[in-house]
């Protein structure tokens, strides 16, 4: 098996991978909602699921992929933490509707 040129092995590829997938996927989610509305669901396809929940799924596998990535040393779980600390603390001024 030959290295590939960015130097990951092929289980970090793959959890990036799954990681990439899942934020897609969450992409389409938030696409419909905004389109339709949380309580909207998918008319052709009968899932039982609303839109809102739909999110929460995909939020959770998204959550999952993370853990994946800190749990195999690929990021610093608590490098991830600290960021979401800054984040919500720089991200207020730019916000006009929450209250965080």
């Amino acid at each position: 098996m030959t290295e590939h040129f960015n130097g990951l092995t092929e289980a970090e590829q793959e959890r990036l991978s799954v990681l990439l997938e899942e934020l897609g996927e969450a992409q389409q989610c938030i696409g419909k909602i905004l389109r339709h509305g949380y309580e909207s669901y998918n008319p052709v396809v009968d899932t039982g699921m609303t839109n809102r929940r739909e999110l929460e799924r995909e939020l959770g596998d998204i959550y999952a992929a993370i853990l994946m990535l800190a749990w195999s040393k690929d990021v610093n779980y608590c490098g991830v933490l600290t960021r979401e600390v800054e984040k919500r603390k720089s991200i207020r001024r730019w916000l006009h509707h929450q209250k965080f």
